[in-house]
C-alpha cells in the first residue's frame, strides 16, 4: 500500500524593471504605488553563468528557518487503583506540554513579510524566524489559508533581502528549478537542491474532506521534512513556488516533491495583507474531468475540460445560465483541462469579479459572463462588497424600491445562498427577510442580533423574488 505523506515538514505584484546598476548587483523594481523596491542579486547577469550559482546566490538570503512552539494537551488515563492511591485522581487529568516544530519561509517584502506553509505554523503559540545571517526575530502570524496551505508571517525588520516573484504559469516541463530550505534540522539551513519541473497542475488524494485548492508544481528536487514553506526558484532566482509536500512511503524524499505555484501564493498573500483573510471566489458547481466517453457523447474535439455534474441553486454558475451536462473548456480565454485548473483559475478572482466562461452544450460552443460569489464566511463577517455573511448566505438591507413593490417598510435581502444552513433550509437568492423569530428586521445586523438571542432554533419569514410568502427554520 502506498502511503501519501504530506509533511509538516505579495502582496502587490511588482511592475517592470526600472533600472539596473552597472554591476547588476541590485535590481530596482516599481512597487506599483509610486515607490521602488530593491532586490539584491549577484554581480553578473544570469546569462553569464553556466550553472545554478546565479539562482542560488540570488535567492538564498531570502529563505529563512522557521521554528514554532505548539502547546498540546495530553490525556493520561489510569484505571489501576494502585496508581490512584499514590498519585490521586489528578494523575488522570489532561496535561499540557510544549512541542517544537520547524520549517522554512521566504522573505517576499523587505519590510518583514514572510511566506510559509499553513501546516508549519498551524496552532503555534510562538513563531521565531532565523535569517540566513543568523539574526533571530519573533514573528507574528498575519493570516493563514488552509485551502492552499499558505501562511503569512511578519517580523519587525527593514531592509531585508526579499526575493523577486516570478510567473509560475510560464514554467515549462523539463525546466530546471532549485529548492531552498532547511531540511531535517537547524544545522541544514539554506540547503539547495536542484531538479526539473516534472508536471504541473498536480493534485493529491484528499482523505480529510476539507476544501482544498491544489494545482501543484511537481519536481524531482530533493525535499525533506523542514523544507515545507521554502522556496522553489527558477534559473533567474525568481520565486515560482512554495515547497509544500512529498509523496513517500517512508516520510522522507522518494523522488517527488510538490510546490504551491507562486501565482496562487500572490493572490493569497495580497488578501491576507489587505483583508486579514482570503476573499475566495466561488463558481458553484460540482464537476468531474472529461474522459473519452464524455468527450464522445458531448462531441468534443479533444479530451479536455470539466463536465458539470451539478449546479448549486442561486450560485454564480446558476445565475450565468450554466447547467448540468455542460462542459467548461475555458475561463476568460484560458483553456482548462481538469478540475485542478478550474479551481486554480477561479481562485485568482475575488467575489464580485466577472469572467467569461466558454462551454460546450449540445455539441456547440457557447459563452456566458459569470459574476463570482464569495465563500461562506463566519456569520457576521462583512464581505468586500458590503454584504454580511449569515450561515453560508450573504445579506444586505433591501433597497426602498424593492420594499415598496412588496408593500413592506423594512426588510433584508438574501443576496446569495451559498452552502450552509440557509441553503439547506430552502433559502432563495433575491428573497426579502421580513421577520426572524417573529421580530421585524431592517438590516443584516438585526438578523444576526435576533439569531444570537435564540436559544435553539431560528424561524425566518419573508417574501421571495416571485412575491410569494415563505418561511423556514433551522437549528443553531
Amino acid at each position: 500500500m502506498v502511503l501519501a505523506s504530506v509533511l509538516l515538514s505579495g502582496l502587490t505584484a511588482y511592475g517592470v524593471v526600472k533600472a539596473n546598476t552597472a554591476d547588476n548587483s541590485v535590481r530596482v523594481v516599481s512597487d506599483g504605488n509610486g515607490g521602488t523596491v530593491e532586490y539584491k542579486t549577484v554581480n553578473l547577469a544570469d546569462s553569464d553563468y553556466p550553472d545554478f550559482t546565479y539562482a542560488a546566490e540570488t535567492a538564498v538570503d531570502a529563505v529563512v528557518y522557521v521554528e514554532v512552539t505548539v502547546r498540546q494537551r495530553q490525556q493520561y488515563q489510569t484505571i489501576d487503583p494502585f496508581f490512584r492511591y499514590f498519585f490521586g485522581d489528578g494523575f488522570s487529568q489532561p496535561q499540557s506540554r510544549e512541542q517544537k516544530g520547524s520549517g522554512s519561509g521566504v522573505i517576499i517584502r523587505s519590510d518583514g513579510y514572510i511566506v510559509t506553509n499553513n501546516h508549519v505554523v498551524e496552532n503555534a503559540t510562538k513563531v521565531t524566524v532565523t535569517l540566513n545571517n543568523d539574526k533571530v526575530y519573533d514573528a507574528t502570524v498575519v493570516g493563514t489559508d488552509p485551502a492552499t496551505d499558505v501562511a503569512l508571517l511578519k517580523i519587525d525588520a527593514d531592509g531585508l533581502n526579499a526575493i523577486e516573484m516570478g510567473d509560475s504559469d510560464q514554467l515549462r516541463l523539463g525546466e530546471w528549478v532549485l529548492a531552498i530550505g532547511s531540511p531535517l534540522s537547524y544545522n541544514l539551513r539554506s540547503t539547495i537542491t536542484a531538479g526539473i519541473v516534472s508536471a504541473k497542475g498536480r493534485s493529491m488524494p484528499n482523505t480529510t474532506g476539507e476544501f482544498k485548492i491544489e494545482s501543484f508544481i511537481q519536481t524531482d528536487a530533493a525535499v525533506n521534512p523542514g523544507n515545507s514553506g521554502g522556496a522553489l526558484v527558477n534559473k533567474k532566482g525568481q520565486l515560482v513556488g512554495i515547497n509544500t509536500a512529498i509523496i513517500s512511503q517512508t516520510g522522507s524524499y522518494s523522488g517527488y516533491s510538490f510546490a504551491v505555484p507562486v501565482n496562487i501564493v500572490k493572490k493569497v498573500v495580497e488578501d491576507l495583507i489587505d483583508f486579514g483573510s482570503v476573499k475566495r471566489a466561488v463558481l458553484g458547481i460540482t464537476m468531474q474531468p472529461v474522459d473519452e466517453k464524455i468527450a464522445k457523447e458531448m462531441k468534443l474535439s479533444e479530451i479536455s475540460g470539466v463536465y458539470i455534474y451539478e449546479v448549486m441553486k442561486s450560485s454564480a454558475a446558476d445565475q450565468a445560465g450554466l447547467r448540468k451536462g455542460d462542459v467548461i473548456v475555458a475561463i476568460d480565454g484560458e483553456k482548462v483541462k481538469d478540475g485542478s485548473s478550474v479551481q486554480a483559475k477561479v481562485n485568482s478572482y475575488h467575489p464580485g469579479d466577472k469572467a467569461v466562461i466558454t462551454y460546450i452544450r449540445d455539441g456547440k460552443e457557447h459563452k456566458t459572463e459569470v459574476t463570482f460569489q464569495g465563500t461562506a464566511q463566519q456569520t457576521g463577517e462583512v464581505n468586500v462588497d458590503g454584504t454580511v455573511a449569515y450561515y453560508g448566505a450573504t445579506l444586505r438591507a433591501a433597497d426602498p424600491e424593492t420594499l415598496k413593490a412588496i408593500g413592506a417598510k423594512a426588510g433584508v435581502e438574501i443576496v446569495s445562498v451559498g452552502q450552509g444552513k440557509m441553503a439547506e433550509a430552502g433559502a432563495e437568492a433575491g428573497s426579502i427577510i421580513l421577520f426572524v423569530n417573529e421580530q421585524s428586521v431592517s438590516k443584516p445586523e438585526d438578523v444576526i442580533a435576533v439569531t444570537k438571542k435564540a436559544s435553539r432554533s431560528v424561524l425566518v419569514e419573508g417574501v421571495n423574488a416571485s412575491g410569494k410568502p415563505f418561511y423556514f427554520g433551522f437549528g443553531k
